[in-house]
């Protein structure tokens, strides 16, 4: 015969006490800087628009200053760099979508 095992509350003595199938996120996680970069890939995408890459530039520039300046992004090395990404995209962008648009404004 065998003996009985109690059970605790679903919790066997291999697993944490977290869930592992789910990953926790930190609840002080910013997107911003990862929206910069994207603002900043997409001025630079589309600077053959007449001035959707010159507001999407000065979009991404905007939310990475605006990404930089908050205290849990300095704090993280990663986004601290994706908003640094994201401001010199949107520079980048910037310039293009000028260079691109001083020609067709001259035929306005």
């Amino acid at each position: 015969m065998t003996a009985a095992t109690p059970r605790n509350s679903g919790a066997t003595g291999n697993e944490s006490s977290s869930n592992p199938a789910r990953p926790r996120v930190p609840r002080g996680r910013s997107r911003l800087p990862s929206v910069s970069v994207l603002l900043g890939a997409l001025s630079i995408a589309s600077f053959w628009v007449s001035g959707v890459g010159f507001i999407l530039g000065v979009s991404a520039v905007v939310c990475g200053a605006l990404a930089t300046s908050r205290s849990g992004v300095a704090d993280d090395e990663p986004a601290s760099l994706r908003a640094l990404l994201g401001v010199v995209a949107g520079v980048a962008g910037i310039t293009v979508s000028a260079t691109a648009l001083f020609p067709v404004l001259a035929y306005l």
